[in-house]
């Protein structure tokens, strides 16, 4: 039996998605909830991983259970009620939105066909309190316009080698196609969409801080345009901070998933 979840958390008290040995995270926390309820430790795999204190609005994980769990749980085998279940016992910080049964060839990783990420931006000289660690603050001059059109820019199929961290361990490619790119405005509030195929380590994050120095004139428009087209490592790349992102949901190829 194979349980997908979508889940919801806050990223601030979380030291991201991925287990660590040491450090509260996403995968852990949830890892241990289960585990109560199977009686033995279960892994999770998700649709990708999110840094410390970026936050999702739509994370979807799996999990595999054998026949003798399912045998083991009895009523627990049906998916409506891992939610109730799961919610009572996981901190305020993280949810479980939806459970269901997935196909046997479902993975919430390789099943993907892309993600939609947001990131926030409150651009005046006071931030609200409820924004806190939920937003990008930003003071002073912003050129709106500028992160507009470089948004435009970004959009389409690009090596986006400089604007990817490196996390000791690259992907054979760096090519990847950003379908679109969309900008909100709302007095201060600012926020940046993003969808794609595939995003690289700390990508959005790269592109949302280069847009912005750019919109600051702290750079030229020349230099993000030609970080976009040389494919190559960056060497001063500007990041946006963690937490004005949000995983907003993982793509897949339409098809039922049947309840348990």
């Amino acid at each position: 039996m194979k349980l997908r979840l979508l889940v919801a958390y806050d990223g601030t008290s979380f030291r991201g998605f991925q287990s660590q040995k040491h450090g509260r995270t996403v995968q852990d926390t949830l890892e241990k909830v289960i585990a109560v309820i199977v009686g033995e430790r279960v892994i999770l795999h998700a649709s990708g991983r999110t840094d410390a204190g970026v936050h999702a609005l739509g994370q979807t994980v799996h999990f595999d259970l054998t026949p003798e769990q399912v045998t083991r749980i009895g009523r627990m085998g049906k998916s409506d009620r891992w939610v109730a279940a799961l919610n009572s016992s996981l901190p305020p910080q993280l949810r479980v939105l939806k459970a269901s049964q997935a196909p046997k060839d479902f993975h919430a990783r390789f099943s993907t066909r892309g993600k939609i990420y947001r990131y926030d931006i409150w651009h005046d000289s006071v931030l609200p309190p409820h924004l806190v660690n939920r937003s990008w603050h930003l003071f002073g001059s912003l050129d709106r316009s500028v992160i507009r059109d470089l948004a435009r820019c970004v959009e389409g199929t690009h090596d986006f080698r400089g604007f990817c961290a490196d996390s000791g361990s690259l992907p054979e490619s760096t090519v990847r196609t950003i379908r679109r790119v969309i900008m909100k405005e709302r007095g201060s509030s600012i926020s940046i969409t993003l969808e794609g195929d595939g995003f690289l380590y700390r990508m959005v994050r790269m592109i949302v801080g280069g847009m912005v120095r750019v919109a600051q004139e702290k750079e030229d428009p020349d230099v993000f345009l030609k970080r976009l087209a040389k494919g190559q490592p960056w060497p001063t790349p500007a990041m946006a901070p963690a937490h004005g992102l949000y995983l907003v949901k993982a793509l897949y190829p339409p098809r039922k998933t049947r309840t348990a």
